[in-house]
């Protein structure tokens, strides 16, 4: 009787199993990874591009006093070297304020999606966070 159709079945053991979930979880779209890639992204560019901007003003009006100075000290271009200096110690005064300035923009900008990708989330499982529980009496 060899003519019969034999069929045998084996299930994957525990170890084969975890090894083709995990191959399989890097094939499926992961939307919280993207979402929370995205967030991340959006706080650093909101953090980051006002800093560059302050540090880049700041290091020009510090390079523009240090001129000033070497052609007072150096130079003895006492009238020309004030001036210069002067002019260097406004970019370096407004450095702070043009940071703070750029972190509202850039809040006002980006805060919207930050606030929405972060609900999203933390919604995700459908928990509300500590700062939506009621309180309690």
């Amino acid at each position: 009787m060899s003519d019969k159709f034999r069929y045998t079945y084996s299930a994957p053991t525990d170890g084969e199993r975890k090894e083709i979930e995990r191959i399989r979880r890097e094939y499926l779209p992961d939307a919280h990874g993207e979402k929370m890639t995205r967030l991340r992204a959006l706080h650093a560019r909101v953090r980051n591009v006002p800093m560059a901007l302050a540090v880049t003003l700041g290091v020009a009006g510090v390079l523009l006093f240090g001129l000033g100075m070497s052609m007072v000290l150096a130079w003895n271009l006492l009238l020309a070297g004030s001036a210069v200096a002067a002019v260097g110690c406004v970019p370096m005064a407004l450095a702070y304020p043009v940071y703070n300035a750029a972190v509202r923009a850039m809040k006002k900008k980006y805060g919207g999606e930050i606030v929405r990708l972060s609900d999203e989330l933390l919604h995700a499982d459908g928990k509300p966070t500590e700062d939506e529980k009621p309180p309690q009496t």
